[in-house]
């Protein structure tokens, strides 16, 4: 016998042998999967966004039919998931309000100041490092780094700044963590009562001079709202106002603190109408 053949019938050997043993040890080491957990996959969505904190979707499954996570943990499903999900487990859940993506910048590409000429990378990231050409050191950058982020499509760039699409929106919060200057916040926005929401179009914190000097739509820490607001949504944070999302879908007096706000920070948010920023 040639070595030729004794080698072959060598190698099939040990090929046949390794096989052997991989069935042997897959059956001894085997891991009973409890079906339960492929059953919650198939009512997750899948996208594996990480929003609900967890690495993946089947993470997720599992620490639910575990009893270590709640039906309703995955804020991209919704109610509609955790319902559905409570029903296969024989369990009962709680509601979800729905969060949104709200972007805390009103100051489009055509109207803000700048102070240099930027010729770096055109990134959000890259532009952030340097510190980019714009002269608000907390406004949106431009470059959209937080539309290619999302998973579902709900954002777009119109004039420098991201619109988001309400409708399409899942609240997953990957636009959350590409923003490098923390100018979206997700904030609960029930779909099925309201038809739009409320922002404050502006993340800088600097005194009311300073804001006049770089952007005309910025917050000026008048404190207008706050003390116009009937139920108490609007509140200063030092020179920055802000909103309660648990108590400004209450206010009845809504309109007037919009109308009140002399630079048109305060913003109506539309859900069935498309977005469109101006001054």
């Amino acid at each position: 016998m040639n070595i030729i053949a004794i080698s072959t019938i060598a190698m099939g050997g040990l090929g046949l042998f390794f096989a052997i043993l991989l069935v042997i040890t897959n059956k001894k080491f085997y891991v009973k999967e409890d079906p339960k957990i492929e059953l919650v996959m198939n009512e997750l969505p899948g996208v594996n966004c990480g929003a609900c904190g967890n690495a993946s979707c089947y993470d997720l499954a599992q620490k639910i039919v575990k009893g270590e996570a709640e039906p309703n943990s995955c804020p991209v499903g919704g109610t509609e998931a955790a319902e559905k999900i409570a029903k296969l487990l024989g369990v009962e859940t709680k509601e979800v309000i729905p969060k949104v993506a709200i972007v805390h910048c009103g100051a489009t590409e055509s109207i803000r100041t700048k102070r240099a000429y930027y010729i770096g990378g055109k990134t959000c990231k890259v532009a952030n490092i340097v510190g980019s050409d714009i002269a608000c050191d907390y406004g949106c950058l431009g470059y959209g780094d937080c539309v290619e982020a999302c998973l579902f499509d709900a954002m777009k760039m119109e004039d420098g700044l991201p619109v988001v699409d309400f409708e399409k929106c899942t609240g997953c919060g990957q636009c959350v963590e590409a923003c490098p200057r923390n100018i979206i916040s997700l904030e609960p926005f029930d779909k099925k009562r309201f038809t739009a929401t409320i922002s404050i179009a502006c993340n800088n914190p600097d005194k009311g001079a300073i804001v006049r000097k770089i952007c005309e739509v910025g917050c000026i820490g008048c404190s207008l709202c706050e003390r116009n607001c009937d139920n108490g949504s609007f509140f200063m944070d030092g020179m920055l106002a802000k909103i309660d999302y648990n108590k400004i879908y209450e206010c009845e007096n809504i309109d007037a603190v919009i109308e009140k706000c002399p630079t048109k920070t305060i913003r109506r948010l539309p859900i069935k109408t498309e977005v469109l920023i101006s001054k």
